[in-house]
């Protein structure tokens, strides 16, 4: 393992800060992790990039942030401090969008971690330094970089398709299409000294979500509590119950002024034919 580059300990200490935050207050948990509905109901986007900032517990910090410190200060050296952390905060946004468009139908689906981002490193660095290995926390020995990246997508393709475990598959398939993606963007030259490592880990990432994009049926073939229960309670469901919900609130505020007078009314109960009253215009 190298030394640290100052990029990589603001990133460590970062996730370290906020994921302790997260662990000792539920409120900041619960207000900054990836969740379906809090995105694309609330629009609370922030989660995007939030959520990559917190843990589940100090095990899952732990695991990241040595996979983070093994490869950051070879990328940074290589890309400069600048193009680290955006292709950091890149593969970590894209990342977040593909499991957000896996799970838009899944409201409640929430995530936290940072697997996303040091994908998108971990992948990035296959791709611009030939001949690297990578190992893991439960081998005794490494992969050449090229093997590893392969048996990597291909178990983060069946875990999306069949949706076995909590591991959040989608966030780290996508962070490392952006690592890699953008690596090669960063310094061309790679496609020619290294093209054959790139070819093989970035081709069927790119097939898989060029399909699933085109046909989002596919994703549900391998499972079959999934086939079986195909009526979605999708983002549209939400949206009408949501609509019906206020509704009846107001006719019950209306009935109420009817019966006893628009001073029988609390603040909040003033407040929400307002906000309603808004909403209609």
């Amino acid at each position: 393992m190298n030394d640290l580059g100052l990029i990589g300990f603001i990133l460590l200490l970062a996730n370290f800060l906020f994921s302790y935050k997260g662990f000792t207050n539920p409120q900041v948990f619960a207000a900054y992790k990836f969740e379906v509905d809090s995105i694309l109901f609330h629009k609370d986007f922030k989660r995007l990039v939030s959520s990559a900032f917190l843990h589940v517990n100090w095990m899952h910090l732990i695991f990241n942030m040595l996979s983070l410190y093994a490869f950051s200060n070879l990328l940074e050296n290589q890309l400069g401090g600048l193009n680290f952390v955006l292709l950091y905060l890149t593969s970590l946004v894209g990342g977040n969008l593909l499991a957000l468009f896996v799970h838009r139908q899944h409201g409640s689906y929430s995530a936290v971690g940072a697997s996303g981002a040091v994908c998108g490193v971990i992948f990035a660095s296959i791709a611009l330094f030939p001949g690297i290995e990578v190992g893991t926390f439960f081998l005794p020995f490494q992969f050449p970089g090229w093997l590893f990246g392969l048996l990597y997508v291909a178990i983060s393709i069946y875990g999306i398709k069949s949706k076995r475990g909590n591991i959040g598959h989608e966030a780290h398939l996508g962070g490392a299409l952006i690592g890699v993606l953008l690596a090669c963007y960063m310094q061309p030259e790679a496609l020619a000294y290294n093209l054959f490592t790139i070819a093989i880990i970035a081709l069927p990432m790119l097939a898989f979500i060029l399909i699933i994009l085109a046909r989002p049926d596919v994703l549900v073939t391998d499972n079959f509590n999934f086939k079986k229960n195909k009526r979605y309670y999708t983002l549209e469901d939400r949206t009408n119950e949501e609509r019906t919900n206020r509704q009846q609130e107001v006719d019950r505020l209306l009935d109420k002024i009817k019966q006893k007078g628009l001073n029988s009314l609390t603040a909040k109960e003033q407040q929400t034919l307002q906000e309603n009253s808004k909403k209609n215009r």
